[in-house]
């Protein structure tokens, strides 16, 4: 897959609006423990999250459209999500890389529920050294923190 990563440091409205977009199509293919209307009230924190988070790396396709992205903050992988027609194709493990490499990311969180993203975390070297009932606004979504040895 081509594409090039871009860390972005102008959040333009038509940016967070694509990244929105992908954020949406990525989390209703892989959290399916959501339903749609709780989709729908976190979406409503995304767009402040991707305009406060420190570091934030946009891959874009040939059309320069984004199709995935993540966000880091003090070597920790806050967000990583990948439009639905493009997961399964390496971009996660090209973003989290790049993280790796050139923000030194170390630890992140993953929803319990979300098994392929634990996998995939698992197979990038990441383990499992805590867990929580709630996520981080409380809600009733186990989290398990992750870190790179």
């Amino acid at each position: 897959m081509n594409v090039k990563l871009v860390t972005v440091a102008d959040r333009t409205p038509l940016l967070i609006e694509q990244l929105l977009n992908v954020w949406e199509g990525s989390v209703k293919a892989t959290h399916h423990f959501l339903s749609e209307k709780e989709i729908e009230t976190i979406k409503n924190y995304v767009p402040q999250a991707l305009h406060e988070i420190p570091h934030l790396i946009v891959a874009e396709d040939e059309t320069k459209a984004p199709v995935g992205f993540m966000g880091i903050a003090d070597q920790h992988l806050e967000m990583l999500f990948i439009a639905p027609e493009v997961r399964g194709k390496g971009l996660g493990k090209q973003l989290l890389n790049y993280g790796i490499e050139a923000y030194s990311v170390r630890s992140l969180a993953v929803n319990e529920q979300n098994p392929l993203a634990k996998g995939f975390y698992e197979h990038m070297g990441f383990q499992v050294y805590k867990r929580t009932e709630i996520d981080e606004q409380g809600n009733p979504y186990p989290l398990l923190y992750m870190s790179r040895p």
